[in-house]
């Protein structure tokens, strides 16, 4: 689809994606409460009209239900409106039994069954990126996984192949076999750590960032607070995880807080230069972005074209030091440098 937004080139193919794309694990509905389907492609909607080109999914998510609500957004739309889709394999489950236990599996047979799922679900002939979720955790060589996704790009099901969730150990051994042509890894202000690893790897080895929860689920935007997490219902993961209990939290909030001097100064919402300092680490490609509403598309999407200055990425080191909050190396080595690949070119 055609965009006006800045675009960076996906590792090594042909797809050149905006610095932020939707995320759509809250739209699954499932462990973040009830989610209104009809909001969630009013949001990916908006999120396409301001520019966004690529939507990620996976099967996990609502236990298929993503996929399908994808699919319905999708559904209609021309060539020029229709976003990059990507989706992920290796997270399975039983679905003839509720709530039946999820098992981290990449043997050929699951990776082929769940692939051909996605595409119906999804109601599409290819999928742009297929992802492993996470890693075995039954005993299959990752070696033989990575053939079967190599498989799948020669028959055309997927475009190009990627994971998630890898560290430097695996995508070294995958690497040797067939180029990974990005890693999806969790990264924000508060969890910090693969800017240290993975990242730089990444970065020497023309594989593209494709980061998670860079507002750590809520945590670093404009309107997030205490008293959000007591209204969340019991259903929502988001009220037993370590980054939202004290004494966590509050240091969570408080960095939060200190970005709102940076936000105002650049005209701005606190969650849009959260997403920035992201974006300003040299290796990283785009951010996932949650969206459950056509509202919350307006409170980030300008992290697609705003860079932090120096001064600025001073000011958040700062504040992490003096907050505590999260772990990991508190600055990129220096602001993000517009490439010749950065310009508003057309996204196939």
């Amino acid at each position: 689809m055609n965009t006006s937004l800045p675009v960076r080139q996906l590792g090594t193919t042909d797809m050149n994606i905006t610095r932020v794309g939707v995320g759509a694990w809250a739209i699954g509905g499932d462990e973040w409460g009830q989610q209104n389907d009809d909001d969630s492609i009013a949001a990916m909607n908006r999120a396409v009209e301001l520019g966004v080109n690529w939507i990620d999914t996976a099967p996990i998510y609502g236990r298929g239900h993503s996929e399908e609500v994808v699919a319905r957004f999708l559904r209609g739309k021309s060539a020029d409106r229709r976003p990059y889709i990507f989706t992920k394999c290796g997270l399975v489950w039983d679905a003839k039994r509720q709530g039946s236990e999820v098992r981290r599996l990449l043997t050929p047979e699951s990776i082929r069954r769940e692939c051909e799922a996605s595409l119906r679900r999804l109601q599409i002939d290819r999928i742009d990126l297929y992802q492993f979720h996470w890693p075995d955790d039954e005993g299959t060589p990752v070696e033989g996984s990575w053939r079967v996704m190599e498989q799948l790009e020669q028959e055309g099901k997927v475009r190009a192949i990627a994971v998630s969730n890898f560290d430097v150990s695996l995508l070294r051994k995958i690497e040797a076999l067939k180029h990974v042509q990005s890693l999806q890894p969790p990264f924000s202000l508060i969890r910090r750590d693969v800017a240290a690893t993975e990242i730089p790897w990444c970065n020497a080895n023309r594989t593209g960032v494709i980061c998670y929860s860079p507002m750590q689920a809520g945590l670093l935007t404009d309107t997030f607070s205490l008293e959000k997490i007591q209204q969340m219902p019991d259903s929502d993961w988001r009220k037993k995880a370590p980054y939202f209990q004290t004494p966590r939290v509050e240091k969570n909030i408080a960095l939060r807080d200190a970005l709102r001097p940076i936000a105002e100064r650049h005209n701005t919402t606190v969650a849009a230069v959260a997403l920035a300092w992201v974006l300003a680490w040299p290796g990283v490609t785009g951010a996932i972005v949650g969206a459950r509403s056509a509202a919350q598309v307006d409170g980030w999407i300008g992290a697609a074209s705003l860079t932090l200055a120096a001064r600025d990425l001073d000011e958040i080191s700062a504040a992490i030091a003096r907050t505590g909050a999260g772990t990991g190396p508190t600055r990129p080595p220096s602001p993000r440098k517009e490439s010749g690949k950065e310009s508003a070119v057309e996204a196939r």
